[in-house]
């Protein structure tokens, strides 16, 4: 029979744990709404109340921020840069991910251990000697430099994510593969790529709020004004702002910025909760 007072305890713990959970996605949820409906007021509205609703709709303040701090600019460099690293990313690590979970060799263990260490360590390091080693190979100041930073560092990441879902499919199909002369190649490809899925885009989903999202490799890696990602884009869009106190726009380039993010986990968060619930009971 359990202990009343441990049970008591534990439910006190539960309790305050889902109080603060409920107060930070409230907090999140209501941030991001009075962002949404102050892009939509004018700066006269704004300074006159910062919690009132809009009294007219102002679809202007996103034709500025879009077009004339240039901000359509950024958004399709990390729109390329985002979604041809994570196209990489899924075409690197899947393989790699399905031999070190699904096969036994000499070193496999230490690879395994390898991609780990990987995770821990802080790219804030790399980036004298990486900087040092593009320059070299003149890929500084370009989007397939920055593309090739994204990809080497989401490597450990994205490896081990993949590596518990991979990890917990059924041994079964590839024993029935092999009974019906697939090679290696053909079972990964034809069987586990397909039925990895789930694990395929929550670690694309993952990779896209840290990569979208991603400021100092950026700021260290791009010069030029027309390469820069969105991330460096929004903080230039501030600094302007400061001068012509047009903060209507900088809300607008805001909810810009956040609304891809919001819509892909809104629409594939069932597919996430799917490929990490799986990859944890199972692997």
């Amino acid at each position: 029979m359990a202990n009343p007072a441990l049970v008591a305890r534990q439910k006190f713990r539960n309790g305050v744990i889902y109080f603060l959970l409920s107060l930070w996605i409230a907090f999140s949820i209501f941030s991001f709404i009075w962002i949404l409906y102050t892009s939509f007021k004018s700066n006269k509205e704004l300074y006159a109340g910062v919690w009132s609703l809009p009294k007219m709709i102002h679809i202007e303040n996103y034709e500025k921020a879009w077009n004339v701090v240039n901000l359509k600019r950024y958004f399709f460099n990390s729109v390329l840069v985002t979604f041809a690293s994570i196209f990489f990313l899924t075409f690197i690590c899947t393989p790699a991910s399905y031999v070190l979970s699904r096969f036994k060799f000499r070193f496999s263990g230490f690879l395994n251990n390898l991609f780990i260490i990987g995770m821990g360590v802080p790219y804030q390091l790399l980036l004298i000697p990486l900087y040092k080693m593009f320059i070299g190979f003149g890929l500084n100041d370009s989007l397939f430099g920055l593309g090739v930073v994204y990809i080497a560092l989401s490597i450990p990441f994205t490896t081990y994510l993949l590596s518990g879902f991979l990890r917990s499919l059924p041994s079964e199909l590839e024993d029935s593969a092999l009974v019906d002369g697939c090679s290696d190649f053909q079972t990964f490809w034809r069987i586990m790529f397909p039925l990895a899925q789930p694990g395929i885009v929550t670690a694309a989903i993952f990779n896209f709020i840290f990569l979208w999202n991603e400021y100092m490799l950026a700021l260290v890696f791009i010069m030029k004004e027309q390469r820069r990602t969105i991330s460096l884009g929004l903080y230039s869009i501030q600094s302007a702002m400061l001068f012509t106190a047009d903060w209507v726009g900088l809300f607008a380039a805001v909810v810009i910025v956040m609304l891809p993010t919001v819509l892909l986990y809104v629409i594939l968060s069932e597919k996430v909760m799917a490929g990490i619930t799986l990859g944890a009971v199972k692997g």
